[in-house]
Protein backbone atom coordinates (compact mmCIF):
# COMPACT_ATOMS: atom_id res chain seq x y z
CA UNK A 1 0.00 0.00 0.00
CA UNK A 2 1.56 3.97 -0.97
CA UNK A 3 1.85 5.99 2.20
CA UNK A 4 1.48 9.63 0.95
CA UNK A 5 3.59 11.85 2.99
CA UNK A 6 3.82 15.57 2.60
CA UNK A 7 4.16 16.73 -0.92
CA UNK A 8 7.72 17.23 -1.22
CA UNK A 9 8.31 14.12 0.05
CA UNK A 10 8.23 11.96 -2.76
CA UNK A 11 7.07 8.43 -2.14
CA UNK A 12 8.08 4.84 -3.00
CA UNK A 13 6.50 3.26 -5.42
CA UNK A 14 5.36 -0.56 -5.48
CA UNK A 15 6.47 -2.26 -8.72
CA UNK A 16 3.04 -3.09 -9.28
CA UNK A 17 2.10 0.27 -9.40
CA UNK A 18 4.79 1.33 -11.30
CA UNK A 19 4.32 -0.87 -13.63
CA UNK A 20 0.69 -0.39 -14.32
CA UNK A 21 1.66 2.48 -15.99
CA UNK A 22 2.92 0.00 -19.00
CA UNK A 23 -0.84 -0.03 -19.46
CA UNK A 24 -1.51 3.56 -19.81
CA UNK A 25 -2.37 4.73 -23.44
CA UNK A 26 -0.88 7.85 -24.61
CA UNK A 27 -4.03 9.45 -26.21
CA UNK A 28 -3.64 12.09 -29.41
CA UNK A 29 -0.42 13.07 -31.28
CA UNK A 30 0.86 16.12 -32.14
CA UNK A 31 2.27 17.86 -35.00
CA UNK A 32 6.07 18.61 -35.48
CA UNK A 33 6.73 21.19 -38.40
CA UNK A 34 10.26 20.10 -39.71
CA UNK A 35 12.23 21.81 -42.27
CA UNK A 36 14.43 19.21 -43.51
CA UNK A 37 18.00 19.78 -45.49
CA UNK A 38 19.55 16.62 -47.50
CA UNK A 39 22.86 16.05 -48.40
CA UNK A 40 24.79 13.10 -48.95
CA UNK A 41 28.72 12.32 -50.09
CA UNK A 42 30.48 9.70 -51.33
CA UNK A 43 29.85 6.78 -49.35
CA UNK A 44 27.27 8.55 -47.29
CA UNK A 45 23.72 9.95 -46.94
CA UNK A 46 22.94 12.64 -44.26
CA UNK A 47 19.68 14.46 -43.56
CA UNK A 48 19.43 17.36 -41.18
CA UNK A 49 16.21 18.09 -39.77
CA UNK A 50 15.10 21.21 -37.24
CA UNK A 51 12.08 19.88 -35.55
CA UNK A 52 11.95 22.24 -32.69
CA UNK A 53 12.64 26.13 -33.41
CA UNK A 54 11.60 29.08 -31.15
CA UNK A 55 13.29 32.60 -30.62
CA UNK A 56 16.57 32.35 -30.42
CA UNK A 57 17.56 28.75 -30.02
CA UNK A 58 16.25 25.60 -32.25
CA UNK A 59 16.75 21.45 -31.83
CA UNK A 60 18.03 19.87 -34.66
CA UNK A 61 18.37 15.69 -35.26
CA UNK A 62 21.04 14.10 -37.90
CA UNK A 63 20.83 11.11 -39.12
CA UNK A 64 23.83 9.40 -41.25
CA UNK A 65 23.71 6.23 -43.23
CA UNK A 66 27.13 5.05 -44.43
CA UNK A 67 27.16 3.72 -48.21
CA UNK A 68 30.62 2.91 -48.43
CA UNK A 69 32.80 0.23 -46.58
CA UNK A 70 32.03 -0.56 -42.84
CA UNK A 71 33.70 2.15 -40.20
CA UNK A 72 34.41 1.72 -36.82
CA UNK A 73 33.75 5.35 -36.05
CA UNK A 74 32.65 8.26 -37.43
CA UNK A 75 33.13 12.09 -37.62
CA UNK A 76 30.64 14.39 -39.08
CA UNK A 77 31.62 18.28 -40.38
CA UNK A 78 29.77 20.91 -41.19
CA UNK A 79 29.89 24.74 -40.77
CA UNK A 80 26.59 27.16 -40.03
CA UNK A 81 26.07 30.06 -42.67
CA UNK A 82 24.63 32.60 -40.44
CA UNK A 83 26.34 32.25 -37.12
CA UNK A 84 24.50 29.43 -35.28
CA UNK A 85 26.08 27.69 -32.51
CA UNK A 86 26.06 24.12 -30.98
CA UNK A 87 24.81 24.49 -27.15
CA UNK A 88 23.99 21.11 -26.26
CA UNK A 89 24.77 17.97 -28.04
CA UNK A 90 23.44 13.94 -27.66
CA UNK A 91 24.70 10.70 -28.55
CA UNK A 92 27.81 12.45 -29.98
CA UNK A 93 30.60 14.09 -28.92
CA UNK A 94 30.49 17.90 -30.86
CA UNK A 95 32.88 20.97 -30.88
CA UNK A 96 32.45 24.00 -32.71
CA UNK A 97 35.24 26.51 -34.30
CA UNK A 98 33.84 29.40 -35.58
CA UNK A 99 30.93 28.57 -37.63
CA UNK A 100 32.71 25.08 -38.11
CA UNK A 101 31.16 21.83 -36.11
CA UNK A 102 32.52 18.60 -35.72
CA UNK A 103 30.36 15.96 -34.46
CA UNK A 104 32.22 12.36 -33.31
CA UNK A 105 30.71 9.08 -32.41
CA UNK A 106 30.48 7.83 -29.36
CA UNK A 107 31.48 4.44 -28.12
CA UNK A 108 27.86 2.41 -29.00
CA UNK A 109 26.90 3.95 -31.95
CA UNK A 110 30.43 4.81 -34.00
CA UNK A 111 30.60 1.10 -36.04
CA UNK A 112 28.78 1.06 -38.90
CA UNK A 113 28.53 -1.56 -41.37
CA UNK A 114 27.53 -0.64 -45.53
CA UNK A 115 24.53 0.37 -45.32
CA UNK A 116 24.09 1.08 -41.22
CA UNK A 117 22.65 4.44 -40.00
CA UNK A 118 23.63 6.51 -36.42
CA UNK A 119 22.15 9.63 -35.58
CA UNK A 120 22.87 12.32 -33.09
CA UNK A 121 20.99 15.70 -32.22
CA UNK A 122 21.32 19.14 -30.53
CA UNK A 123 20.36 21.96 -28.98
CA UNK A 124 21.14 25.53 -30.78
CA UNK A 125 21.29 29.01 -30.44
CA UNK A 126 20.44 31.33 -33.84
CA UNK A 127 20.15 35.15 -34.61
CA UNK A 128 18.56 36.39 -37.58
CA UNK A 129 18.12 33.08 -39.55
CA UNK A 130 18.65 29.24 -39.02
CA UNK A 131 19.41 28.07 -42.80
CA UNK A 132 19.93 24.02 -42.97
CA UNK A 133 23.02 23.18 -43.51
CA UNK A 134 23.84 22.22 -46.91
CA UNK A 135 27.46 20.80 -47.13
CA UNK A 136 28.52 17.69 -45.14
CA UNK A 137 31.65 15.77 -44.88
CA UNK A 138 31.70 11.93 -43.13
CA UNK A 139 35.42 10.78 -42.23
CA UNK A 140 37.02 13.68 -44.38
CA UNK A 141 34.83 12.64 -47.41
CA UNK A 142 32.87 15.27 -49.04
CA UNK A 143 28.85 14.56 -49.07
CA UNK A 144 27.02 13.68 -52.49
CA UNK A 145 24.99 10.89 -51.96
CA UNK A 146 26.78 8.60 -54.64
CA UNK A 147 28.65 5.76 -53.68
CA UNK A 148 32.32 5.21 -55.47
CA UNK A 149 32.74 1.48 -56.50
CA UNK A 150 30.42 -1.43 -55.04
CA UNK A 151 29.54 -0.97 -51.88
CA UNK A 152 30.26 -4.75 -49.75
CA UNK A 153 26.04 -4.71 -49.15
CA UNK A 154 23.52 -2.72 -50.35
CA UNK A 155 22.42 0.81 -48.77
CA UNK A 156 19.50 1.23 -46.58
CA UNK A 157 16.83 2.35 -48.34
CA UNK A 158 16.39 6.25 -49.27
CA UNK A 159 16.50 8.69 -46.08
CA UNK A 160 12.79 9.10 -45.14
CA UNK A 161 11.31 12.52 -45.27
CA UNK A 162 10.09 14.75 -42.94
CA UNK A 163 6.53 13.25 -41.12
CA UNK A 164 4.10 14.68 -38.42
CA UNK A 165 3.49 11.48 -36.90
CA UNK A 166 4.66 11.28 -33.32
CA UNK A 167 7.75 9.20 -34.16
CA UNK A 168 8.82 12.13 -36.11
CA UNK A 169 9.18 14.46 -32.96
CA UNK A 170 12.22 15.05 -31.69
CA UNK A 171 14.04 12.99 -28.85
CA UNK A 172 17.94 12.85 -27.76
CA UNK A 173 18.23 8.74 -26.57
CA UNK A 174 20.41 7.72 -28.93
CA UNK A 175 18.43 6.51 -31.69
CA UNK A 176 21.28 4.12 -33.45
CA UNK A 177 21.81 2.43 -30.73
CA UNK A 178 21.23 2.72 -26.28
CA UNK A 179 23.40 2.74 -23.61
CA UNK A 180 25.27 0.35 -22.46
CA UNK A 181 23.38 -2.24 -19.96
CA UNK A 182 23.65 -2.43 -16.30
CA UNK A 183 23.67 1.34 -16.01
CA UNK A 184 21.45 4.28 -14.69
CA UNK A 185 19.76 5.93 -17.69
CA UNK A 186 18.67 9.42 -16.69
CA UNK A 187 15.79 11.05 -18.76
CA UNK A 188 14.56 14.73 -18.74
CA UNK A 189 11.45 15.19 -20.27
CA UNK A 190 10.45 18.64 -21.68
CA UNK A 191 6.63 19.21 -22.80
CA UNK A 192 5.89 20.84 -26.25
CA UNK A 193 5.01 24.96 -24.16
CA UNK A 194 8.71 24.41 -22.05
CA UNK A 195 11.35 26.26 -23.61
CA UNK A 196 15.02 24.13 -23.53
CA UNK A 197 16.81 25.40 -20.28
CA UNK A 198 20.56 23.90 -20.07
CA UNK A 199 20.37 24.05 -16.75
CA UNK A 200 17.94 20.98 -16.03
CA UNK A 201 20.17 18.57 -18.15
CA UNK A 202 22.78 19.93 -16.31
CA UNK A 203 21.68 20.18 -13.40
CA UNK A 204 19.89 16.72 -12.99
CA UNK A 205 23.33 15.12 -14.61
CA UNK A 206 25.08 16.84 -10.55
CA UNK A 207 23.01 15.66 -8.49
CA UNK A 208 23.39 11.97 -10.35
CA UNK A 209 26.81 12.56 -10.19
CA UNK A 210 26.84 13.28 -6.57
CA UNK A 211 24.06 10.46 -5.46
CA UNK A 212 27.06 8.29 -7.41
CA UNK A 213 29.64 9.80 -4.81
CA UNK A 214 27.48 8.62 -2.20
CA UNK A 215 26.74 5.03 -2.75
CA UNK A 216 30.61 4.81 -3.48
CA UNK A 217 31.71 6.26 -0.09
CA UNK A 218 28.66 4.17 1.63
CA UNK A 219 29.12 0.77 -0.40
CA UNK A 220 32.62 0.47 -1.83
CA UNK A 221 30.82 0.54 -5.15
CA UNK A 222 28.70 2.46 -7.25
CA UNK A 223 26.44 2.81 -10.26
CA UNK A 224 27.59 3.80 -13.86
CA UNK A 225 26.22 6.79 -15.52
CA UNK A 226 26.22 7.09 -19.58
CA UNK A 227 27.43 9.87 -21.60
CA UNK A 228 25.47 12.25 -21.62
CA UNK A 229 24.55 11.43 -18.16
CA UNK A 230 20.79 12.87 -19.54
CA UNK A 231 18.70 12.36 -22.22
CA UNK A 232 16.58 15.08 -23.14
CA UNK A 233 13.70 14.48 -24.45
CA UNK A 234 11.36 16.70 -26.19
CA UNK A 235 7.74 15.48 -25.13
CA UNK A 236 5.23 15.27 -27.57
CA UNK A 237 2.60 16.96 -25.75
CA UNK A 238 2.29 20.34 -23.62
CA UNK A 239 2.32 20.19 -19.84
CA UNK A 240 -1.52 20.36 -19.37
CA UNK A 241 -1.25 16.99 -21.26
CA UNK A 242 0.84 14.92 -19.04
CA UNK A 243 -0.79 16.84 -15.58
CA UNK A 244 -4.37 15.88 -16.96
CA UNK A 245 -4.65 13.12 -19.56
CA UNK A 246 -5.11 9.79 -18.14
CA UNK A 247 -6.22 11.33 -14.98
CA UNK A 248 -9.91 11.26 -14.14
CA UNK A 249 -12.00 13.15 -11.95
CA UNK A 250 -11.21 9.59 -9.84
CA UNK A 251 -7.59 9.73 -9.95
CA UNK A 252 -5.08 9.91 -7.89
CA UNK A 253 -3.28 13.58 -9.63
CA UNK A 254 -0.42 13.42 -7.41
CA UNK A 255 1.12 10.41 -9.77
CA UNK A 256 -0.66 11.24 -13.09
CA UNK A 257 2.35 13.22 -14.52
CA UNK A 258 4.58 10.92 -13.36
CA UNK A 259 2.90 7.84 -15.12
CA UNK A 260 2.02 9.70 -18.73
CA UNK A 261 5.97 10.78 -18.21
CA UNK A 262 6.74 7.06 -17.49
CA UNK A 263 4.49 5.85 -19.54
CA UNK A 264 6.23 7.84 -22.69
CA UNK A 265 9.19 6.53 -22.06
CA UNK A 266 8.45 3.04 -22.08
CA UNK A 267 6.51 3.41 -25.36
CA UNK A 268 8.99 5.71 -27.57
CA UNK A 269 11.93 3.96 -26.27
CA UNK A 270 11.08 -0.11 -25.71
CA UNK A 271 11.81 0.61 -21.77
CA UNK A 272 9.68 -2.15 -19.31
CA UNK A 273 8.84 -1.20 -15.63
CA UNK A 274 10.98 -3.11 -14.38
CA UNK A 275 13.81 -3.62 -16.67
CA UNK A 276 16.65 -5.76 -16.47
CA UNK A 277 18.56 -3.56 -18.78
CA UNK A 278 18.59 -0.64 -16.85
CA UNK A 279 17.81 1.56 -13.77
CA UNK A 280 16.20 4.59 -15.13
CA UNK A 281 15.79 7.72 -13.62
CA UNK A 282 12.89 10.23 -15.42
CA UNK A 283 12.32 13.71 -14.36
CA UNK A 284 9.66 15.76 -16.25
CA UNK A 285 9.01 19.78 -16.06
CA UNK A 286 5.60 19.50 -15.41
CA UNK A 287 2.99 19.71 -12.42
CA UNK A 288 0.30 20.36 -10.67
CA UNK A 289 0.94 22.66 -8.05
CA UNK A 290 1.32 21.34 -4.30
CA UNK A 291 -0.36 18.15 -6.00
CA UNK A 292 2.40 16.59 -8.54
CA UNK A 293 4.97 14.31 -7.25
CA UNK A 294 6.46 11.25 -7.73
CA UNK A 295 8.50 8.03 -5.94
CA UNK A 296 11.07 5.34 -6.59
CA UNK A 297 10.53 1.55 -6.98
CA UNK A 298 11.00 -1.36 -8.33
CA UNK A 299 14.29 -0.15 -10.81
CA UNK A 300 12.78 3.17 -11.45
CA UNK A 301 12.72 6.91 -10.24
CA UNK A 302 10.15 9.20 -11.62
CA UNK A 303 9.89 12.82 -10.44
CA UNK A 304 7.60 15.96 -11.69
CA UNK A 305 8.60 19.71 -11.86
CA UNK A 306 9.63 20.75 -8.72
CA UNK A 307 12.56 18.06 -8.07
CA UNK A 308 13.37 18.96 -12.03
CA UNK A 309 13.65 22.28 -10.84
CA UNK A 310 15.54 21.72 -7.38
CA UNK A 311 18.10 20.01 -9.61
CA UNK A 312 18.15 23.06 -11.87
CA UNK A 313 19.01 25.00 -8.84
CA UNK A 314 16.05 26.62 -8.92
CA UNK A 315 14.06 25.29 -5.58
CA UNK A 316 15.90 25.80 -2.82
CA UNK A 317 19.61 24.40 -0.89
CA UNK A 318 20.93 21.54 -3.33
CA UNK A 319 21.47 19.09 -0.40
CA UNK A 320 17.64 18.51 -0.57
CA UNK A 321 17.86 17.72 -3.86
CA UNK A 322 20.66 14.98 -3.27
CA UNK A 323 19.37 13.76 -0.36
CA UNK A 324 16.26 12.80 -2.39
CA UNK A 325 17.68 11.20 -5.31
CA UNK A 326 19.66 9.30 -3.13
CA UNK A 327 16.40 8.09 -0.95
CA UNK A 328 14.20 7.37 -4.53
CA UNK A 329 17.57 5.04 -5.92
CA UNK A 330 17.78 3.58 -2.91
CA UNK A 331 13.82 2.74 -3.65
CA UNK A 332 14.84 1.75 -7.03
CA UNK A 333 17.30 -1.08 -5.86
CA UNK A 334 14.80 -2.32 -3.40
CA UNK A 335 14.84 -0.70 -0.39
CA UNK A 336 11.53 0.20 1.59
CA UNK A 337 10.98 3.72 3.44
CA UNK A 338 12.47 3.91 6.83
CA UNK A 339 9.35 3.29 9.56
CA UNK A 340 10.93 6.50 11.45
CA UNK A 341 13.55 9.17 11.19
CA UNK A 342 16.15 7.36 12.42
CA UNK A 343 18.96 9.20 10.47
CA UNK A 344 19.17 7.15 7.63
CA UNK A 345 18.88 8.13 3.58
CA UNK A 346 15.69 5.93 3.62
CA UNK A 347 13.47 8.27 6.35
CA UNK A 348 12.60 11.78 6.35
CA UNK A 349 16.39 12.33 7.64
CA UNK A 350 17.01 12.76 3.59
CA UNK A 351 16.10 16.30 4.30
CA UNK A 352 19.55 16.38 6.55
CA UNK A 353 21.72 15.63 3.61
CA UNK A 354 24.62 14.94 3.21
CA UNK A 355 24.24 14.03 7.20
CA UNK A 356 22.17 10.75 6.40
CA UNK A 357 23.44 7.35 5.75
CA UNK A 358 22.25 3.39 4.83
CA UNK A 359 22.31 1.55 8.16
CA UNK A 360 24.06 -2.23 7.59
CA UNK A 361 20.40 -3.69 6.81
CA UNK A 362 20.27 -1.20 3.79
CA UNK A 363 23.62 -1.66 2.64
CA UNK A 364 23.23 -5.44 2.66
CA UNK A 365 19.87 -5.18 0.89
CA UNK A 366 21.28 -3.43 -1.62
CA UNK A 367 24.21 -5.32 -2.05
CA UNK A 368 21.56 -8.57 -2.48
CA UNK A 369 18.98 -6.68 -4.37
CA UNK A 370 17.52 -7.46 -7.89
CA UNK A 371 20.13 -4.42 -9.14
CA UNK A 372 23.09 -5.56 -7.20
CA UNK A 373 24.80 -6.33 -10.42
CA UNK A 374 25.05 -2.99 -11.71
CA UNK A 375 26.82 -1.71 -8.85
CA UNK A 376 31.19 -2.02 -9.66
Amino acid sequence: MLQRRNQVHRQRLRRAVIAAATAASLIGATTATMATGHAATAGCQVTYTVSSQWAGGFTANVALTNLGSPVTSWTLRWSFTAGQTVTQAWSATTTQSGAAVTASSMGYNGSLATGGSASFGFNGAWGSSNPIPTAFTLNGTACTGSVTGTPSSPPSSATPSASSSPSASPTTSPTSGPPPVRTVRVFWLKPTDVAFDPAYPNGIAGVMQEAQRFYKQQLGKTFTLNSPVVEVVNGLHDATWYVTDNCGPTADHYWCVVFNMQAELQQRFGLNAPDSRWLIVGEISAEEINVSGGGGGGGWVILSGHDADGAAGKNGPMNRWYGGMVHELGHAFGLPDATSTDGTCMSASLYDYPNCTFNQAQKNAILTGPYASFLS
